[in-house]
């Protein structure tokens, strides 16, 4: 098993940034009157998923705090997967681009759970 020596190095992280920067691009598609209320919202919930999993790794030694940053970054991620849903609804994407990125935070979620299951390892 490898070392890792910095939260980016953790496949969670990988896949959260990268879904969240695929849903900044998106987001810059989508009509101007939605620039305060959805697209702040997707991106800030969006984003906020890998930087809690980054505060959750400096917090690792202290398992309690871990686990709630964990728990931070995992309401987090199931907030994005509702912006998605009212995304689609609004016809602001398509299905396949809801169905793909619904489906990676069902993965981010999955991913955090059994952190949040076993914060030792």
């Amino acid at each position: 098993m490898a070392i890792i020596n910095s939260a980016r190095e953790l496949d969670v992280y990988k896949l959260a940034y990268k879904a969240s920067m695929e849903i900044f691009h998106l987001t810059k598609n989508f009509p101007t009157e939605e620039k305060y209320d959805l697209v702040s919202q997707i991106r800030r919930s969006s984003r906020s998923v890998p930087a809690n999993v980054i505060e959750a790794w400096r917090r690792r030694r202290y398992p309690k705090n871990f686990v709630s940053k964990l728990n931070d970054s995992e309401t987090e991620a199931d907030e994005t997967k509702y912006w998605l849903d009212v995304s689609f609804d609004c016809k602001y994407i398509d299905k396949e681009t809801h169905d793909r990125l619904y489906d990676q935070y069902d993965h981010i979620l999955a991913m955090l759970v059994k952190m949040i299951k076993n914060p030792e390892k």
